[in-house]
């Protein structure tokens, strides 16, 4: 699933997300801080980040998933990549899993807020492209 890169050839970035749902459907996404120095910063998003040196996204995401919110989800299903194209330029693997518990109690370590919302809501959120495509993309595939 990931692309061979010769020995001249750096390999592009990397980066994993997890999509979280929960037994209603709705989708857990996190305010990103508002500071100019990060991407997309005060949208909504979901949780993850950039794959460490030498680290696979599946690991990355066990990681990003315990640092940024103390959250350690047991079903993490990898689905595909989406390029960032406008923001890390990393090529970003896009995982799922459920969690039913209160986001409230969550240790959130980066961002604002945690919250889940509906996916009828959505829409009038401010999520990054790449991510709304995603959590569109998984959604879709969950309903077919």
């Amino acid at each position: 699933m990931h692309p061979e890169t010769t020995a001249d050839e750096p390999a592009a970035a990397r980066g994993a997300v997890a999509i979280i749902t929960n037994h209603r459907g709705e989708v857990l996404l996190r305010l990103r801080d508002d500071l100019p120095e990060i991407a997309c910063p005060a949208h909504w998003s979901v949780l993850g980040g950039g794959c460490d040196l030498g680290e696979s996204p599946a690991d990355t995401i066990v990681r990003e998933l315990d640092e940024e919110a103390g959250l350690i989800p047991g079903n993490l299903t990898e689905l595909f990549e989406i390029p960032d194209r406008r923001g890390s330029g990393q090529i970003v693997t896009f995982f799922a899993a459920s969690w039913d518990g209160d986001e409230s109690k969550l240790l959130l370590a980066e961002g604002v807020k945690l919250q889940f919302f509906a996916p009828d809501y959505l829409d009038i959120l401010t999520i990054p492209p790449f991510i709304r495509d995603g959590i569109y993309r998984c959604l879709a595939a969950r309903h077919s």
